[in-house]
């Protein structure tokens, strides 16, 4: 029907504000016709390029051909058996290369599942049933997603938590390192050990959940320091650690988890998002004595590792070998560090440039009587701005001011310029 019938953006979106619950939010009012790789047209025939990514799902780019080649192969096939009741072979693959894919010089196993916040749940599931414990530790600023479970987790009340509680017990929150923002690792750490003595003792506590690049809090890098020293913690109390990898995993970073580039390896990582192409596939994999903790039929889900979102996981991982995929994320992220280094000079309310491989971000402050205050509004200003002149980006933070770029790995050189040109376009538009 979309393709027979002529529509506008204005037309569509007052159909979805009646026909759809206010409470899924919109970034932008546009409606996509087609995409490609890092483009994308809406139904009025206006091209976009796509800084967003589908929110860090398309690291391997809109409709990729080889990845739709090997879902129209599966569809042909079969497309549904439930694997607890009818296996077959692509979930064991994904959960062989996954076991492979993470590091630790330890046996591992791995599960599959549906979303990112279902993965996390599992983990935290896991978690508890290995160590007999209810206590988790998560962070300020984390997002783990918009089940009961995950937003109690999540470290961050606007807008996901407001007016959903009460949440589930258990959960405390530590400080996560923000030298920006005057939280050293020795005061996260500490408010670690304050938690200890104020809420729940360590013995009680089953795990640390913490994101290697904060997502929604604002792309903050968890310093290495951080995570030798939440890990020693760990190993002192018999606490698991849990990397939440949900928008960090399949490549962003430069490496396909990004704690292949902490220190340490964590008991157990959760992975999402771009790990299929854009096809539902989650997942949790890590120590294979931790993970064997549930008994059997503890674990699972209807739709959990569907065969679909297999094939296009198996073929993801074949294009990022193909196309080398780390390596570009990695020259992706210098470009666009670099070419935002060179903005913030001529921009002065750009007061940082920060991220891991090519997951990137800036943000943006204003000066106040108090000094540098965080600036939202003018954040808001060059997103609406940039999407007007054909450029889509996202807002996150705790305080809805940084400007974050998720880019898909697979865009051009040149498409990246053009791109950070609207950006600095965009700033120059609305100072």
């Amino acid at each position: 029907m979309q393709n027979e019938r002529h529509f506008t953006n204005a037309a569509l979106f007052a159909r979805r504000q009646a026909a759809v619950a206010r409470g899924v939010g919109q970034s932008h009012e546009l409606f996509i016709q087609k995409a490609s790789n890092a483009e994308f047209w809406d139904v009025e025939g206006r091209r976009f390029i796509d800084f967003a990514g589908g929110i860090a799902v398309l690291n391997t780019g809109h409709v990729h051909p080889q990845i739709i080649e090997a879902v129209k192969a599966q569809l042909d096939l079969y497309t549904h058996t439930c694997f607890q009741v009818v296996a077959y072979e692509p979930y064991v693959e994904v959960c062989e290369r996954l076991n492979t894919l993470a590091p630790g010089a330890f046996a591992k196993k791995s599960l599959l599942l549906t979303t990112g916040a279902e993965a996390v749940e599992n983990a935290i599931k896991i978690a508890r049933a290995h160590t007999k414990r209810p206590g988790v530790i998560a962070f300020t600023g984390g997002y783990h997603g918009r089940t009961n479970l995950t937003l109690g987790l999540t470290g961050k009340v606007a807008p996901y938590k407001i007016g959903f509680g009460p949440f589930p017990g258990e959960v405390y929150h530590a400080l996560f390192p923000n030298a920006l923002h005057g939280v050293s690792v020795a005061d996260a750490l500490h408010s670690v050990e304050l938690i200890f003595k104020n809420d729940i003792e360590p013995e009680r506590v089953a795990a640390f959940i913490v994101e290697p690049v904060q997502g929604e809090g604002g792309f903050y890098v968890a310093p290495a320091e951080f995570i030798s020293g939440l890990k020693a913690l760990a190993d002192r109390y018999g606490i698991l650690l849990i990397a939440d990898e949900v928008q960090t995993g399949a490549g962003r970073t430069g490496t396909w988890f990004a704690c292949e580039q902490w220190p340490v390896a964590p008991d157990l990582i959760t992975t999402a998002k771009s790990m299929a192409g854009g096809f539902p596939l989650s997942g949790v994999v890590g120590r294979a004595d931790v993970i064997d903790a549930p008994a059997a039929g503890g674990l699972g889900g209807t739709y959990a590792g569907s065969p679909v979102a297999c094939a296009a996981a198996l073929a993801v991982l074949k294009v990022f070998e193909a196309e080398q995929l780390l390596a570009r994320s990695r020259a992706v992220g210098q470009h666009l560090v670099q070419s935002l280094q060179a903005l913030a000079t001529k921009v002065p309310a750009i007061g940082d440039v920060r991220g891991l491989g090519a997951m990137v971000a800036i943000e943006l402050f204003e000066e106040s009587g108090e000094g540098l205050r965080p600036d939202a509004a003018l954040t808001k200003r060059v997103v609406t701005e940039a999407a007007q002149r054909g450029l889509v980006l996202l807002s996150c933070g705790t305080y809805g001011n940084v400007i974050r770029i998720l880019v898909p790995l697979t865009a051009s050189d040149a498409l990246l310029d053009e791109g950070l040109a609207i950006l600095a376009d965009s700033f120059a538009a609305v100072r």
